[in-house]
């Protein structure tokens, strides 16, 4: 059984930190659904639980260990607890390998509906986002200029899977970004307190192949990036909040245009 002073699990524990993750390509998936869906895209490569996850979890490992021999290695509660970031750790944390996915790689598909989360600094909001734009049928989340690390445990925690679900692809030149986008045919549509077309008259113009831009909650995006888009859009609010929070905006705005699109599943 392995310790926290064990040479793997001193080695895993590196990869809560950022540069840990950049230098080595992996991640930290902890947790039953993460476990599970990180597996199912092929990308666990090592796996650590304690006794009393093992015997919790003994159908979903019983599967891992038949694709990835001498994978799962037992580990004290002690061990468990370095490898986690949460408060209440689960006993079961996987090693995972980053997806490869370039934005050249997404836009090859054609894509209809794509995501772009500018300059989102909250992990939870983005991982909200991911989820959210995977519910909606999007074809990607581009995470644009100095965005979250989207393999950060808790935006992991709060994409609840969705990320090995969706392409999720960092692009730290914003106008390259949007000028790449553009090339592959998608309108960029920048969302506004103070923009000149409302989201409910937007009409016609949601059935077209667009890219949402979406800011951090806390200043918006930035007037130069909302200015690069094709039109800025504002949601309608008769309440007396002043905005919306980012995550929130998202939803209403990709619903909108999933609908629009008939990129929305019929079940």
């Amino acid at each position: 059984m392995l310790t926290e002073r064990s040479a793997r699990v001193a080695a895993a524990a590196k990869l809560h930190r950022h540069v840990g993750r950049r230098r080595s390509g992996r991640f930290l998936a902890e947790g039953p659904n993460l476990v599970e869906a990180a597996s199912v895209r092929g990308l666990v490569r090592e796996v650590f639980v304690t006794e009393l996850a093992a015997s919790r979890h003994a159908s979903l490992l019983a599967s891992l260990e038949a694709r990835q021999q001498d994978s799962v290695h037992l580990v004290t509660e002690r061990a468990a607890k370095a490898l986690s970031d949460t408060v209440t750790p689960a006993g079961l944390v996987a090693v995972c390998e980053m997806p490869s996915t370039r934005l050249d790689d997404v836009l090859a598909g054609s894509p209809r509906l794509v995501a772009v989360a500018v300059e989102i600094s909250e992990p939870g909001n983005a991982g909200t986002l991911i989820r959210i734009a995977d519910a909606m049928g999007a074809s990607a989340v581009i995470l644009a200029g100095h965005s979250v690390d989207p393999y950060n445990g808790k935006c992991l925690r709060a994409s609840t899977g969705s990320i090995f679900a969706i392409p999720v692809v960092a692009a730290p030149d914003v106008d390259a970004a949007l000028d790449a986008l553009r090339a592959a045919g998608l309108q960029a549509l920048a969302t506004t307190v103070d923009g000149e077309l409302r989201l409910d008259g937007a009409g016609a113009l949601l059935a077209t192949p667009t890219a949402w831009l979406f800011g951090p909650e806390s200043h918006g995006l930035a007037a130069e990036i909302a200015e690069r888009a094709d039109h800025r859009v504002r949601i309608p609010m008769s309440g007396g909040a002043e905005s919306l929070n980012v995550a929130a905006a998202a939803a209403i705005c990709l619903y909108q245009s999933a609908q629009a699109l008939g990129v929305l599943s019929s079940s």
